[in-house]
């Protein structure tokens, strides 16, 4: 333990000195870096107890119940090496100096510098990067176009990490009834799948709730896997050699391309290093800093070493076989299975809690269709649930635990996509260290290329998993990836189709003034995607119903490159002439705007509108599939995901009494 802080503070000034942050970060950055710390920094010690007991039942519940399976994989999997003290050694330093390098020094030190006004995920960084992806902007290079794909690769990566955790996780830990009642052998599976049934039915209840309610099992859980690690050196202290890099760099020289398979299981003890980062804005940077180096990685380093030093003692069978559950005392070993299962259970709200995140983000970054996210706390605006998303995450964490039934035949599938999306972050890291922070190529090349250089390496020896069961991650990442670009495609496609089509607004009222319409008493609302075009939806009702209400209000909704808009700086309201005013709405890719509101905050601009008073009109297009635009195929998944995107009114809390739909087809 003192080496491991030893170790830190030696490593982690050294490179926060290479990687002090600039004078002048990038556009908006001052003012978006103070907003940031406002909106995350707890204002109060007690607050920030809080929700650093929060993160812990959130945030790290993957990485916090890894010793349940990474060593033992290690020693005893498909590509075990033995128990030998060198090769004991050498693996327990590739977990400690994993655990420190891409964890405490790259993702918890550096990566969730690059928060996005306080919110992360890779989605954010690439709204950091390039700006103009968020606001619906076509890729003008082809550099652009691969970050862009890169960063929608590690998004369904990520979504596909969000089914394996829960299963492995869950099951991983439900198994430990091997050692502490052999008689329920057969059980594991049922169990495994209850458990799930469980977890996923209580996410309604909001991430905020489920933290409250899992912060203090997570850190009695992290106590206890430290009492056991501490009960483990004490057999064999000799273990505390596994702090010297060198026993590593030795295991790897000395096995050569087997010690490359085992790389295999070492990289499962930093598998939920991503979720650190995709549930920031839920706790906040320094809440999850908190919680990582006082008590989450301590207690991971001391289990580790327990287990080490267990097989050291001991290198039998069983203990090689499971040696997290033979490191507790007999009397202890039922207690600990069910602790281990209400861990796992943690375990998995790390990435569901991420991809909810995600969700949001790809939604108002035009990623993927129209979903309903609900908000589940006033006070924290990343805590959020989107029931479609929670349904699909159960579904395939069950079919996975059916199919491979055991956690050994999970782990085969398990690491590849995290270890693809953390070189993907790393990449992005450099466009927006670049861009943004104003560092010389060759700085970012150092500083992320040095982790890259070790994710690589780990990535070379998961992609050997993939026909053991890997092929599971990487296709449902391939699928998601898929249906991103189309929906993306289909979208500007259709939004170029609206443009030509579209007459300006200015024209439209000049010609009131020769030809005034038939007006009749009321407002009427219509949504408009752009800021000078006059809705397809107007010009259909002048059209077929030949009338104008006496008050028309062109509503336009653009999503920001950051996550939250100022409420003073969110809403422009401009009296184009005729009765007619354009109103421009602002908000943050991970705001879900609420039109009705926002009508209401017009009366402050002279713009007086009751919603319950008002007629909204909506255009609907019915997408018919050709081979003009896109092959047949992907028009038609087109139109498949049109019809199952949510509607209009719903997404934007229209009351349904008063909306009216104009339709439109559309060959694509």
């Amino acid at each position: 333990m003192s080496l491991s802080v030893e170790a830190s503070r030696c490593l982690i000034p050294t490179l926060l000195a290479a990687m002090k942050a600039p004078k002048a970060p990038f556009p908006t950055s001052k003012r978006a870096s103070i907003l940031s710390m406002s909106l995350n920094a707890p204002s109060s010690p007690k607050r920030s107890a809080l929700l650093a007991m929060g993160a812990l039942g959130v945030v790290f519940g993957d990485i916090g119940t890894s010793p349940l399976y990474a060593l033992r994989e290690c020693l005893s999997g498909p590509h075990g090496v033995g128990a030998s003290q060198d090769n004991v050694l050498g693996i327990l330093s590739l977990i400690i100096w994993s655990l420190i390098s891409l964890i405490s020094i790259k993702y918890i030190s550096f990566v969730m510098r690059a928060d996005n006004e306080g919110e992360g995920g890779i989605l954010a960084l690439l709204a950091l990067g390039f700006p103009g992806m968020v606001r619906g902007e076509k890729h003008t290079s082809r550099h652009t176009f691969i970050m862009v794909v890169l960063a929608l690769l590690g998004t369904s990566f990520l979504f596909g990490d969000g089914i394996i955790t829960p299963a492995i996780s869950v099951l991983s830990a439900v198994e430990g009834l091997k050692v502490a009642a052999p008689s329920l052998e057969e059980a594991i599976v049922p169990i495994t799948v209850a458990i799930l049934l469980g977890l996923f039915s209580i996410q309604s209840h909001g991430t905020g709730r489920v933290g409250n309610l899992f912060g203090p099992v997570m850190l009695l859980w992290l106590i206890v896997i430290a009492i056991l690690g501490m009960r483990g050196i004490m057999m064999n202290p000799a273990v505390l050699q596994a702090f010297n890099p060198w026993f590593g760099l030795k295991f790897l020289i000395d096995h050569k391309l087997h010690s490359a398979m085992t790389l295999g299981g070492v990289f499962l003890c930093v598998t939920g290093g991503e979720a650190l980062y995709a549930d920031m804005g839920h706790f906040g940077r320094q809440p999850i800093r908190l919680a990582w180096f006082i008590v989450v990685q301590p207690a991971l380093l001391l289990n580790y070493l327990g287990q080490g030093a267990l097989v050291l003692s001991n290198p039998s069978t069983e203990n090689l076989e499971s040696p997290f559950y033979c490191l507790a005392p007999a009397w202890f070993s039922l207690p600990l299975v069910i602790l281990g299962a209400v861990a796992a259970v943690i375990a998995s709200q790390a990435l569901i809690s991420g991809a909810f995140s995600l969700t949001m983000q790809a939604v108002q970054m035009g990623f993927i269709p129209r979903l309903r996210i609900r908000h589940t706390s006033e006070s924290e605006h990343g805590q959020i649930y989107v029931a479609p998303i929670n349904r699909a995450i159960m579904i395939g964490s069950i079919t996975l635990v059916l199919a491979f039934q055991t956690s050994s035949n999970l782990a085969a599938a398990y690491g590849i996509a995290v270890c693809l999306t953390m070189l993907i972050t790393g990449i992005l890291l450099i466009q927006v260290a670049t861009t943004c922070w104003n560092w010389p190529v060759w700085k970012a090349l150092l500083i992320c290329g040095s982790f890259m250089l070790i994710e690589t390496c780990f990535a070379i020896t998961n992609l050997s998993k993939v026909m053991q069961g890997g092929w599971v991650t990487l296709s449902i990442g391939a699928a998601l990836l898929f249906t991103m670009l189309t929906w993306k495609r289909g979208r500007q496609f259709l939004s170029g189709k609206f443009a030509a089509m579209s007459l300006p607004l200015d024209d439209l009222v000049d010609s009131f003034k020769r030809h005034e319409p038939v007006r009749v008493r009321g407002t009427a609302v219509f949504l408009s995607s752009s800021t000078v075009a006059t809705p397809g939806a107007l010009l259909h009702n002048l059209k077929h119903n030949k009338i104008l209400h006496e008050k028309v209000i062109i509503l336009t909704l653009q999503t920001q490159r950051v996550p939250r808009v100022k409420e003073g700086e969110s809403l422009e309201v401009i009296d184009v002439g005729s009765g007619i005013w354009r109103v421009i709405s602002s908000h943050g890719f991970m705001e879900q705007p609420d039109v009705q509101q926002i009508l209401r905050s017009c009366a402050s601009h002279d713009l007086i509108c009751d919603p319950n008073q008002t007629s909204f009109f909506l255009g609907r297009e019915t997408i018919v599939p050709t081979r003009k635009n896109m092959p047949i195929w992907q028009s038609r998944f087109f139109a498949l995901l049109c019809r199952s995107s949510q509607s209009a009114m719903e997404f934007f809390n229209l009351p349904p009494n008063r909306v009216i739909e104009l339709g439109t087809q559309i060959e694509v």
